[in-house]
């Protein structure tokens, strides 16, 4: 292989730079040789010239076997370090490795034109009446449609298909084979290959006639700053628009239904689930393969756990797990005394 890394080096960082923009205290006199950082790795793969972090006890024994020029890490895990790695103090170790890694690997933020291109490749389909700012970089087999605006700084990847009328915002990254539909896309949005916007949601009048298909009119809106998956789904709206609010991320293979309105700097893990005119607050976080079903309010900065299936209003501030969903201590109890039930029934099955 000609390279170990998908990622080149943007230049390496001296300890003194790595502190700065961690906002870290080095710990002790690094030695001539260990003042250097072009790498990033977890404590068991590190290797002189590699940065890493320590935040859980759990990982303790990785960190006494570290080999890394530097780890990040508290105050009080100090002790743990072993001789010869350089101790970078910071109250929160995981936040202060991103933040070097993105200035060790700015590529790795957003993804780029998978064909190298600068402009519009010669293989894209460009309608006549579309609209692109300068710096706009788009991919072979590439479709844009007529009307559509893209702006400055945007990368549309290969085989994506942006449908008329549609506004996309500037610096964005549209992956390869993502279809983008009826939608108004904010700035800086990630949206990772394979997504679907602005498809139709699932609307019919049931009938033993036949059920008859509800036309959806409505549009999906995604604000500045938000993050959707590879492979996800956000149904545009029915009579009203489908919203996701600045600075969600949305993890891969999320169905998100029409109507939905997704707050701000929302979390949502992968094979989750929104059905139709739901409500989510700001900063509400939805564990993986979580639920939640239609017209449903879940309340600012509630917190649903992982396979929990919400079928009620939950309040601002909550932390729901279950099927149904119900208050965690409450569902722990129950968990609780249904298996010391099944372990007495059990008990006296032997006698």
């Amino acid at each position: 292989m000609s390279q170990s890394s998908f990622f080149r080096l943007d230049r390496p960082l001296s300890l003194a730079e790595v502190a700065e923009i961690a906002g870290a205290r080095i710990d002790g006199a690094p030695s001539e040789d260990a003042r250097v950082i072009v790498g990033a790795a977890s404590l068991d793969h590190a290797r002189p010239g590699d940065l890493a972090f320590f935040d859980k006890l759990r990982y303790a024994p990785a960190l006494r076997l570290c080999r890394a020029t530097a780890c990040l890490l508290r105050q009080r895990d100090l002790p743990l370090l072993p001789e010869g790695v350089v101790g970078l103090v910071t109250p929160n170790p995981h936040r202060a490795m991103a933040e070097v890694v993105a200035a060790l690997f700015p590529a790795a933020l957003r993804p780029g034109s998978l064909f190298s291109a600068s402009g519009v490749s010669p293989g894209a389909l460009i309608h006549p009446l579309a609209r692109l700012e300068a710096g706009v970089a788009v991919d072979p087999g590439a479709v844009v449609g007529p009307r559509a605006e893209i702006g400055a700084g945007s990368v549309i990847g290969p085989h994506a298909v942006i449908g008329p009328d549609v506004r996309i915002g500037r610096d964005c990254s549209i992956g390869a084979n993502v279809s983008v539909m009826h939608s108004f896309i904010g700035d800086r949005v990630i949206i990772h290959p394979g997504a679907r916007l602005g498809q139709d949601g699932f609307g019919f009048a049931l009938s033993a006639d036949g059920h008859l298909k509800i036309p959806q009119i409505g549009r999906v809106i995604v604000q500045d700053n938000v993050e959707i998956g590879a492979n996800c789904t956000i149904d545009r709206g029915a009579a009203r628009d489908t919203i996701i609010g600045e600075g969600t991320k949305i993890d891969n293979l999320v169905q998100i239904g029409h109507n939905v309105v997704i707050g701000r700097g929302c979390v949502i893990v992968a094979q989750t689930g929104v059905a139709g005119s739901s409500e989510l607050g700001d900063f509400v976080a939805l564990g993986g393969q979580s639920a939640i079903a239609g017209h449903l309010s879940i309340g600012e900065g509630a917190q649903i756990a992982a396979k929990s299936g919400v079928t009620r209003d939950v309040p601002a501030g909550a932390r729901w797990s279950g099927a149904p969903a119900r208050p965690v201590r409450r569902h722990l109890r129950g968990e609780l005394l249904l298996d010391r039930l099944a372990r007495r029934e059990a008990g006296q099955s032997k006698r």
